[in-house]
């Protein structure tokens, strides 16, 4: 600004001195050709007059100057002002928004930390639950396979004790009777906790007593002991007493195992729910938490924006102050030098302009009473300095050497050189100002010219990160759906899993179940078939004939059914078959729940993984997002910046265009007109006039 407003008076005061030059030019010229009829003073006063018409004109000039001036200080001290204060306000609000941003960011990390170990330690519980409840099913299995056992071996104890109580009290074999008593003896054993309050003390005796002598309960014949009543009696009641009580017992196991099951499933599917309520809000969190980083980063940009524009506002607003005040100072003093410089013109023009003062000069100048002879040579010498100065005026078009010229011839030697020498003093110092102003623009050119290329590059390089930013952006935020579609994926085929498994477990069990009912079964059809078939033949009573004629013939031999060696052979092979069916079922079971197990932990483990992917994704997609909202406001600032370099330019150009162009031929008129004063100050001094004209 500074520059153009030397311009600009630099303009003017050329202007004014080429139209003064050229009017005093003209006025010297007719002085010349009318020399006879008109007198110094005269002219003189008609200078005067012209002075104070350019003297008006600058004034003119210079308040249209001011008034420009003036405007652009009013209006860029208000906007600047305003945006200063709007910046601050701004500053207070960002700042205000990073701290309630930083709090959120604690917050929802704390929050995604305490649902963390909330799933992990549901996670825990139900893997403890899983534990307990595979203990539990093994222990029934166990329990169960024991009580079926124990069942079924009382069981054929009653069937063998029955047909001795329904046949008659028949004979019973040796073998079987050895069977019963070894199968009392082993449930007694191993039930002794279970039959503990359930048989009596006599009936506990009675027990031991015949696992001791068990033949002693199955004679034939009624013995001593058995006179009274057989006591293979009380050894079926124990039998069937123990048979209600492990029946009982097998009932109860089995609800408890049902409703361990029941009550399994129902922690199991509470704590999946939980877990997955959990991921779901950790998902959120994480979203949220992205965001909250991402307007955090945002807002640390602004402000770092803000505060950079706000002291940039300041400083040029401070700038602005001291350029507007010494305006208005110079302005002041211009205005004043300029008013005392009018009161002077005025004050000359009047005293010269006086009815006094013309009869004086008429009395003075009047030719019939001049003494030429007496100062022709001095009139020479002062002709001769006159001449030179009017040459080089009327060459250079330069009002003050006009000025000067009349002077000569007016006044004193010592005032004439001294306003030359003044005058050379001044044309050598506007030639040193103007060769520091080409300087100072042929550098401003070359910084305005390196500074617009380097911003361009930097253009170019943020535009290419602006487009690198928003592609990786892109893709990472394709990533995350992915991962997110994936995770979804994964827990729909973890629960289907877990319904497939609990369907799979129920048909298991029922198969289980039903192989061992038919073991049981044909087990007991065997054993049926075994008592008779592989008794021996029973021998008939021998009874005394009475005396008298004999009987009829009786029945033929009873002989065993030819077929029955196959059903036999056929109903063990069917038992074989559901021992294998069952045993392969429970490693088909073990198996599953193992395979089920291991997709569980893998695919929680791939969860989780993706899950620490996506946080990691998303805190890469923040971080990127951050950085092109700082890469975009480094472009803008840039374009900014650019704009400002090419109004710099035109300012440059507006300022130094006609010093660049002209500066050759201005130093060249300037040389000369210091020249001419040098000449006409030799002159004045008692040089030659001669020496002059032939060195020109």
């Amino acid at each position: 600004m500074a520059a153009v407003l030397r311009l600009a008076k630099l303009a003017v005061f050329s202007t004014a001195c080429t139209h003064l030059g050229s009017a005093l030019s003209l006025d010297i010229q007719d002085s010349k050709d009318a020399d006879a009829k008109n007198r110094p003073v005269t002219k003189v006063i008609t200078l005067l007059k012209d002075m104070q018409k350019q003297l008006q004109k600058e004034a003119d000039e210079d308040e249209a100057i001011y008034d420009k001036m003036a405007c652009w200080c009013q209006t860029n001290d208000r906007e600047k002002t305003e945006a200063i204060k709007t910046a601050e306000v701004r500053i207070d609000g960002l700042t205000t928004k990073i701290e309630e941003l930083t709090a959120g960011s604690a917050r929802l990390n704390t929050e995604i930390k305490n649902l963390e170990k909330e799933i992990a330690e549901n996670q825990d519980s139900l893997d403890k639950a899983t534990a307990i409840r595979e203990k539990q099913l093994a222990e029934f299995n166990a329990e169960e396979k024991d009580l079926l056992e124990s069942v079924s071996a009382l069981k054929a104890a009653i069937t063998v004790l029955s047909k001795h109580h329904s046949g008659g009290f028949l004979q019973v074999a040796n073998n079987r009777i050895l069977g019963v008593a070894a199968t009392l003896e082993n449930e007694l054993s191993k039930h002794a906790a279970l039959l503990q309050g359930v048989l009596s003390p006599s009936e506990r005796r009675a027990a031991a007593a015949f696992v001791q002598a068990p033949a002693d309960y199955f004679d034939a014949a009624p013995t001593f002991k058995q006179s009274y009543a057989p006591q293979s009696g009380e050894i079926f009641g124990i039998l069937r007493q123990m048979l209600d009580t492990f029946e009982s017992n097998l009932s109860a196991s089995q609800k408890e195992e049902q409703a361990n099951q029941a009550a399994y499933e129902e922690l199991k599917a509470a704590k999946e729910a939980e877990i997955k309520a959990g991921q779901d809000q950790i998902s959120t969190k994480t979203g949220e938490l992205a965001d909250t980083d991402e307007k955090n980063a945002q807002a640390k940009v602004d402000t770092d924006d803000t505060k950079a524009s706000l002291s940039a506002d300041e400083q040029f607003l401070g700038m602005l102050k001291e350029k507007c005040q010494m305006t208005d100072k110079e302005w002041e003093e211009r205005q004043k030098t300029r008013q005392l410089e009018m009161e002077a013109v005025s004050q000359a023009l009047a005293v010269l302009s006086s009815d006094d003062a013309h009869d004086l000069f008429t009395r003075t100048f009047n030719p019939s009473l001049l003494q030429l002879a007496s100062s022709t040579a001095y009139s020479d010498r002062r002709a001769a300095a006159s001449q030179v100065l009017a040459d080089a005026a009327k060459k250079a078009h330069n009002p003050h050497l006009a000025t000067l010229a009349y002077q000569v011839k007016l006044d004193a030697f010592t005032r004439v050189k001294k306003a030359i020498d003044d005058m050379i003093a001044q044309l050598l110092k506007e030639k040193d100002d103007e060769i520091k102003h080409k300087d100072f623009c042929t550098d401003e050119f070359h910084q305005n010219q390196l500074q617009t290329e380097k911003k361009d590059r930097e253009e170019q390089d943020l535009t290419a990160k602006i487009e690198d930013l928003t592609m990786a952006i892109e893709q990472l935020a394709h990533a995350i759906e992915a991962l997110k579609g994936e995770i979804a994926e994964m827990q729909v085929q973890l629960k289907r899993a877990g319904e497939d498994r609990e369907l799979e477990n129920k048909d298991f069990q029922t198969m289980v179940a039903d192989q061992r009912e038919t073991q049981k079964l044909l087990k007991t059809a065997l054993q049926v078939l075994g008592d008779f078939y592989n008794k021996k033949t029973a021998s008939l009573l021998q009874r005394q004939e009475p005396a008298g004629p004999p009987p009829p013939a009786g029945f033929e031999t009873y002989k065993n059914n030819a077929g029955s060696g196959g059903v036999i052979q056929l109903i063990q092979q069917i038992i074989s078959d559901a021992k294998a069916m069952e045993a392969e079922a429970i490693r088909s079971e073990e198996d599953a729940q193992k395979a089920y197990e291991d997709f569980v932990k893998e695919t929680n483990a791939s969860i989780e993984a993706k899950s620490k992917d996506i946080v990691e994704k998303s805190e890469v997609k923040a971080r990127a997002e951050g950085e092109l909202v700082e890469t975009k406001e480094a472009k803008e600032a840039v374009i900014l910046e650019l704009e400002q370099l090419s109004n710099y330019n035109a300012q440059l150009h507006q300022s130094c265009d006609f010093v660049l162009k002209n500066f050759d031929l201005r130093q060249t008129a300037r040389d000369e007109e210091i020249e001419a004063l040098r000449q006409a100050k030799a002159i004045l001094s008692g040089a030659k006039f001669d020496n002059f004209l032939q060195r020109s």
